[in-house]
């Protein structure tokens, strides 16, 4: 009779204890996600891609929480589940994120003939301003999509200097600091953009085919360490779906949640190595 008392105190303080949290953590979760849903628009604003913030809210709310009971129900294991939603989580600013480099790396690439032909219009006698519009004519996006913000902020009355320095901020790349820098300083000194441009231009390849030869060298590294960083969660993964009796050893033990332990720890002092010595500062 006690005991069923106490197991009717016990049921009862629990579901009042989550009547009383569930809603405070439900608000909690759909605020944060919220709030990486407006940092998400900004970027994909950013990147002149254009989605509804709404929709965006509700793939922020609802991904991880899809992809926890999708674990859940392929794997039966809450562990799974976690880190499945832990994956629905990562995923979309992830994606993001691969989009932004991919945006910057065909940015950078057409930097080069963008200088030449910012060069050429000015030989021709042309504005800097006029030769930004031939530019935005000439050239495929997404160059041709942010220099033609940078003139639409001109014609809003921003000047040159700051439209250039909002310019730098969406795509950070030491070629284009390089060239704004140059701009800016001849619009202040006088000096000759033609013959700085020609400079600029020769310094950008020859730095463009050190960078290539030192990837080159150090692609056997970088590819060492994904190898290491993807194959252990894979082989995880592969057991968990798979033959999971020969896994829960790992975690059910304290042998097994030690080992656990000092694997993940060797782990991420491998990768941090390999990344350490095959990364080569930017020059």
């Amino acid at each position: 009779m006690l005991k069923l008392a106490i197991f009717i105190f016990v049921f009862a303080a629990g579901s009042l204890l989550t009547e009383a949290l569930l809603p405070l953590f439900t608000q909690l979760y759909h605020r944060r996600q919220e709030k990486k849903a407006d940092e998400a628009t900004k970027k994909l604003d950013n990147l002149f891609v254009e989605v509804e913030k709404k929709k965006l809210t509700y793939i922020f709310i609802l991904l991880p929480l899809l992809m926890m009971i999708l674990g859940l129900f392929i794997y039966h294991n809450v562990l799974a589940g976690i880190i499945d939603g832990v994956l629905g989580v990562i995923i979309p600013n992830f994606f993001i994120s691969i989009w932004e480099r991919i945006r910057r790396e065909k940015f950078r690439v057409q930097l080069l003939d963008s200088l030449m032909l910012i060069s050429g219009c000015l030989k021709a006698g042309l504005s800097l301003v006029q030769a930004f519009e031939v530019l935005v004519e000439d050239m495929p996006a997404p160059i041709s999509q942010e220099f033609g913000w940078v003139l639409k902020e001109i014609k809003m009355g921003i000047t040159l200097e700051d439209s250039l320095q909002r310019l730098n901020k969406r795509m950070p790349s030491e070629e284009l600091r390089l060239i704004t820098n140059a701009i800016l300083v001849a619009n202040i000194t006088g000096g000759d953009l033609v013959k700085v441009f020609s400079r600029i231009a020769i310094t950008i390849t020859d730095n463009r085919k050190i960078k290539e030869n030192i990837a080159t060298l150090t692609l056997q590294g970088k590819l060492q360490g994904l190898i290491m960083s993807i194959l252990p969660f894979v082989f995880i993964w592969w057991l968990l779906a798979f033959n999971r009796s020969q896994f829960e050893i790992m975690y059910n033990s304290e042998i097994g949640r030690s080992m656990l332990f000092v694997g993940i720890f060797l782990l991420v002092v491998g990768i941090f190595l390999i990344r350490k010595f095959s990364t080569v500062k930017d020059i």
